[in-house]
Order: C-alpha cells, then structure tokens, then sequence
C-alpha cells in the first residue's frame, strides 16, 4: 500500500502593511496642566488620568507620544490639538 502525499506549491501572499504614525506632544511655557488634560480627553480619546500622565511627562521630558495610529485619523485630532493653542506633530 503506497501512500502519496500532496505538497501544495507555496503561494506568495503580498502583506500590506501600513506605517503607524503618532502624535508627538511638546511642552510649552503658556496652557496650563488643565487644558492640555481637557484637549487631550477631547481629541485623542484619552481617559483623564492618561491625559494627566501625558501632561506630566510633557512637563517633565519635554514631549511625550499621545496618540498612535494611521496618518488619517491623527491628522484632525493634531490639528485640533493645534488649533487649541498646543504644540503637536505627527511623526
């Protein structure tokens, strides 16, 4: 009794992958702990604690990374940030 076994050609499978952007928050000497909190929860859908941890590590390390994700989606919630009188880009 012969057993064949059939081997299936391997099939190049092209995998787009996408380049994850972020929003890269600066420190500045004019918005206070409160706005920056309050904008954060507004635009990047941050929780206020995490939104207050953010503010702190910008106060202290001079920038901190608060939002990830596809360029389409950061573009309005930087420029909001923007608008709002803080100092953000995407990277």
């Amino acid at each position: 009794m012969d057993v064949k076994e059939l081997i299936q050609p391997k099939q190049k499978v092209d995998v787009l992958e996408k380049e994850e952007k972020k929003i890269v928050l600066y420190n500045d000497d004019v918005n206070t702990f409160d706005h920056v909190i309050d904008m954060l929860v507004a635009t990047c859908d941050h929780t206020p604690v995490q939104a207050e941890q953010c503010s702190i590590i910008v106060h202290y390390k001079g920038k901190c990374s608060v939002k990830t994700g596809d360029y389409d989606d950061l573009k309005p919630r930087c420029s909001a940030l923007l608008e709002a009188g803080l100092t953000a880009e995407i990277v």
